[in-house]
């Protein structure tokens, strides 16, 4: 008997990948969201169906209704009885100041970051809440520690995204508290995944390094610890909390 099922969205790599292969190794059965790599969600699939758990992968823009919809239907009728939701999936778009920031840059951005973590709980809630004949259940936001920094001069509008999502996770938790469902969020730090490509600067987390107190950057799997302590009823007390991953950034 598996000890729970979790969605993680943009599983195929970096924070998301790592997640599903902790999750598996404590026997949760785990369906992984990708948007466009099918190749690598299959392979993330693979290593989790190798720790004698279920693993389920589905093609899915969570930034569109449609789309999370199916999401969600597909894991029910495949996988079963959602335990737990990870919004993980987010976009980081090339380095620039507010000068370069057009419309389309910054609604592509909240639609990515920040709807798709709405619609993905509104979903997760309508599963999981006392309220709606649910058996209760835990959701975890990943945000980051630029929503307190602001990330000037390089993503100002990925660090107000995140901050959206700060203040979504607050909310949400206190409206579902008393319905069996705990949501909570982790600020990563400075981590070392594919992201930093996507912002133009793949050595990023290298040219940073220095300025960590711990004078080293993360690793996706530091985060996915805390990430699983969060979703587990390891933290069964805690919810409307943020745990920051940072290395004393």
């Amino acid at each position: 008997m598996s000890a729970g099922t979790v969605l993680i969205t943009g599983a195929s790599r970096g924070i998301g990948a790592a997640c599903a292969n902790l999750f598996a190794s404590h026997g949760w059965n785990v369906c992984i969201n990708y948007v466009s790599n099918e190749q690598a969600a299959k392979e993330v699939a693979q290593a989790v169906r190798g720790q004698g758990v279920n693993a389920l992968t589905v093609q899915a823009d969570v930034s569109l209704e449609d789309d999370v919809m199916r999401l969600f239907e597909t894991m029910d009728n495949e996988l079963g009885t959602l335990t737990s939701l990870v919004n993980n999936a987010g976009i980081l778009l090339p380095q620039s100041r507010l000068l370069g920031i057009s419309a389309e840059r910054l609604n592509k951005l909240m639609a990515t970051n920040v709807t798709s973590c709405f619609l993905c709980s509104r979903e997760a809630v309508r599963r999981m809440s006392s309220k709606e004949g649910g058996a209760g259940g835990s959701i975890v936001n990943v945000s980051s520690i630029a929503a307190t920094l602001g990330a000037p001069n390089e993503y100002t509008d990925y660090a107000a995204s995140k901050g959206a999502m700060d203040t979504f996770t607050r909310g949400l938790a206190l409206e579902v508290a008393d319905e069996g469902i705990r949501v909570n969020a982790v600020r990563p730090g400075i981590i070392e995944t594919t992201i930093h490509a996507d912002g133009g600067e793949p050595g990023r987390p290298q040219r940073l390094a220095p300025m960590i107190p711990m004078k080293r950057s993360g690793k996706p799997a530091e985060v996915a610890e805390a990430i699983y302590w969060l979703a587990s009823d390891k933290s069964s007390y805690v919810t409307g909390t943020f745990i920051d991953i940072t290395g004393g950034r």
